[in-house]
């Protein structure tokens, strides 16, 4: 086979189109996007993603009104740690 061939020329791009399948497999297969006939990125669509979403924002949520509730008794702490002795006996003594 020259270098000048039709053959060699082939052989060219039968290991360029080859080396593009396996490449795009490679990507494929460990969740990258794959690159679209018309140039663009076609991501994997994963089928839990919006339950996902939906869990994680249920949690945002509740992490939120525990993290207000803590905030709340560190202001009560913070007001007894910082008042007068004598107030602050008389406060706690009312709760009890």
């Amino acid at each position: 086979m020259s270098w000048g061939s039709p053959a060699f020329v082939l052989a060219i791009i039968a290991m360029s189109f080859g080396a593009w399948i396996i490449t795009s497999w490679i990507r494929a297969r460990h969740g990258y996007p794959i690159e679209n006939e018309w140039g663009g990125m076609t991501h994997p669509v994963d089928p839990g993603r919006e339950r996902k979403v939906e869990t994680l924002t249920e949690e945002n949520e509740r992490l939120r009104g525990q993290l207000g509730r803590l905030e709340e008794r560190l202001a009560v702490l913070e007001r007894i740690a910082t008042d007068p002795a004598e107030r602050t006996a008389r406060e706690i003594d009312s709760l009890r």
